[in-house]
């Protein structure tokens, strides 16, 4: 008898073990419902420099390598084959070598070859015919000579000179590997990837809406059946959406801290992160016209900044103070906290900071009879009107009055890309936590993103140098001192790094929420809904 009770226990035990398992894996079907915060320009990735395209499009792509998309901390370690089975450096690390996955196939049924991911590289280059309307990331690929072939199924970048982070930039969701028998133009309106959902309609100012790849080369992936994407521009009412069962998940990174605790008061089982995005605020100046090419006028507007007052009120706290870079714990190329607070600034006197700032001014011809009048231009969603006002509250100390100056979205980038203004409330995304990224795109002289026209030609080889720096412990001191001196120089006056909430409902699986960056994420193939 008593074997008998044994053997039954031993069964009732598997039977729970199994049933925990089963009721684990992941289901098939189900249309994932997504507010979106605001209305894309296209839906070209490679054209276009906010999240709000890689976010809902990055689905549809692939490319050659990708960070694991369910690691939260983005690193060369978390980088993992995707188009590419496998890469190899060689020639002293002047050339990187990938062999390509075979019987992969465009959407639109034609196979993908290494002549698409030469295609796709050469117009980030701008050594193609065809071009993109926009490049706002040829920068990155500055130390690549060219693209060779090797048969279909291999391909080789090959560098000027040494470049370690390529491959980490080479990883992020914004550098998908695009068809090369689809004009740049089509894939604005009609995107065309090799991905886990393929393009079904994008209708500005309503709706994005992708389905199922019943094709994807990765077997039994993705589980969604599709996404839609309902675009509400309002907070407020995007997240009563959300609270009310409308949607299965807030816009990735858009729940701010005072919404955040709506949500959890009112949809208590809904489940919420907050991490840091690598999304800093800052200010853009336009230092090649007057009054902004004086130097102690930009000086005097960024001692005038009170840091910790535009986290309290914005993040009730939950922001983070640095330099270009992320700071840590999420960032990895941080600057120590001395060093931080040694620059001009940002030390914790804000009085005596605003009295030098003023003496600048007066210095330059303004004082409490003759303000500076000046428009500020800023995006017309909320993450950056809020902080506008705040600034313009901030900068009245110094005798500048600033007037806010709204810009829809569609228009916002091309904007400041061609210096169409003076002063600017900017947020400048890092798509991958490297200083690669961050230095050549924003700060290099020419850079399509260096919206400030900083250039500084002593500051440009010490980017180049750390760039070659293979030792990493060495390389971050570079980091630093570079990091450091654009803060000097007011190059773009970082005001916070932004931490966001991001919440979804509870039967939602197999979202991570990256804590250095917040645009490598939305492969979403992973992604199921336990309901």
């Amino acid at each position: 008898m008593r074997s008998v009770r044994a053997l039954a226990a031993v069964v009732a035990s598997l039977l729970t073990v199994s049933g925990l398992a089963l009721a684990g894996e992941p289901k098939q079907g189900g249309i994932l419902k997504v507010y979106h915060r605001d209305s894309p320009a296209s839906a070209s990735i490679h054209e276009e420099a906010t999240f709000s395209v890689n976010g809902p499009f990055m689905a549809v792509f692939n490319n050659l390598v990708m960070y694991k998309q369910d690691v939260k901390q983005n690193s060369l370690e978390s980088i993992v084959p995707d188009l590419a089975e496998s890469w190899a450096w060689v020639n002293g690390g002047k050339t990187l070598n990938f062999k390509l996955r075979q019987g992969v196939k465009w959407h639109d049924g034609k196979p993908f070859t290494s002549a698409d991911v030469k295609c796709t590289f050469d117009m980030l280059m701008g050594k193609s015919e065809q071009k993109f309307r926009k490049n706002p990331r040829k920068s990155w690929y500055n130390q690549v000579a060219d693209i060779t072939p090797n048969g279909d199924f291999e391909v080789a970048f090959n560098l000027k000179r040494p470049q370690p982070a390529l491959l980490a930039l080479l990883a992020s969701g914004y550098t998908p590997v695009y068809p090369c028998h689809v004009s740049p133009g089509d894939m604005r309106t009609k995107p065309i990837g090799t991905g886990p959902f393929k393009f079904v309609e994008f209708k500005a100012n309503e709706s994005i809406k992708i389905t199922r790849n019943p094709d994807y080369w990765k077997k039994g992936l993705p589980h969604l059946d599709g996404i839609e994407y309902t675009i509400i521009t309002n907070r407020s009412t995007a997240i009563l959406a959300f609270i009310a069962g409308k949607f299965d998940m807030t816009f990735p990174t858009e729940v701010s801290i005072p919404l955040l605790k709506d949500v959890k008061t009112q949809a208590p089982n809904a489940v919420c992160v907050v991490e840091p995005v690598n999304v800093s605020t800052n200010i853009i100046v336009n230092s090649s016209s007057p009054p902004f090419d004086n130097l102690d006028i930009r000086r005097a507007m960024a001692l005038a900044l009170d840091r910790k007052a535009f986290i309290s009120i914005m993040f009730q706290g939950q922001a983070d103070i640095g330099g270009t870079m992320l700071p840590a714990p999420g960032g990895l190329w941080a600057m120590p906290k001395e060093m931080l607070e040694s620059i001009p600034g940002y030390g914790p006197d804000i009085n005596a900071n605003r009295e030098t700032a003023r003496k600048l001014m007066e210095k330059a011809g303004y004082g409490p009879e003759k303000r500076l009048a000046v428009k500020i231009a800023t995006r017309n969603i909320p993450i950056y009107r809020d902080p506008a006002v705040i600034l313009i509250d901030q900068l009245k100390g110094i005798y500048i009055d600033g007037e806010l100056d709204v810009v829809e979205t569609a228009n916002w980038f091309s904007k400041v890309a061609r210096k169409d203004y003076s002063l600017g409330l900017n947020l400048t995304g890092n798509a991958v936590d490297d200083p690669d990224q961050s230095f050549y795109e924003n700060y290099s002289c020419g850079s399509e993103r260096n919206y400030t026209n900083y250039c500084n030609k002593d500051i440009e080889k010490l980017i180049d140098q750390q760039s070659q720096e293979a030792d990493a412990a060495k390389r971050k001191k570079l980091v630093w001192e570079i990091d450091k001196k654009l803060q000097e120089d007011v190059a773009r006056p970082i005001v916070y790094h932004s931490r966001a909430g991001s919440c979804w409902q509870p039967y939602v699986k197999g979202i991570t929420i990256m804590v250095n960056s917040s645009y490598n994420g939305y492969r979403y193939e992973d992604v199921w809904m336990d309901k």
